[in-house]
């Protein structure tokens, strides 16, 4: 990685988990990371509980659509994140690759949905220490 680090979220919807962490790297990185998500088969908006429980923590995501993945769009990120998409997400030679199990938000409701939320932002976290070079701020 030279210059600033890209991340790419994917989940097969991009409703919820990946909208949902990238709201979450965009709060807390603001500009020293780019920030991308997409699904594998996406849906027509983002859920509404996700929307929701980000909102109880200050983060708007409404302005948020979900997006196909695409190939140049992985083999353009730097670190590529699934959350439960399986093989749908191609794979490059030197990318840094995570998977996140994460419970599903899809029909949830808000309830079960915050747990899901406090979970990534604690990975979020996690991987902007190890993204972000010590010292440099990124809160």
């Amino acid at each position: 990685m030279t210059g600033k680090p890209s991340v790419l979220f994917v989940c097969v919807h991009n409703a919820g988990r990946s909208q949902m962490a990238a709201g979450w790297l965009r709060h807390l990185a603001g500009d020293a990371v780019e920030v991308r998500s997409a699904g594998s088969a996406p849906a027509d908006t983002i859920n509404p509980a996700a929307v929701e429980v980000m909102r109880e923590v200050g983060i708007d995501i409404t302005d948020q659509t979900p997006k196909l993945l695409e190939y140049e769009t992985a083999q353009d990120s730097d670190v590529i994140i699934t959350m439960g998409c399986g093989d749908a997400c191609p794979i490059f030679p030197g990318k840094r690759y995570e998977d996140w199990k994460l419970d599903d938000p899809a029909g949830q409701g808000v309830e079960a949905v915050r747990p899901i939320r406090d979970q990534i932002k604690s990975r979020i976290e996690a991987l902007l220490a190890d993204l972000i070079p010590a010292g440099k701020s990124f809160t």
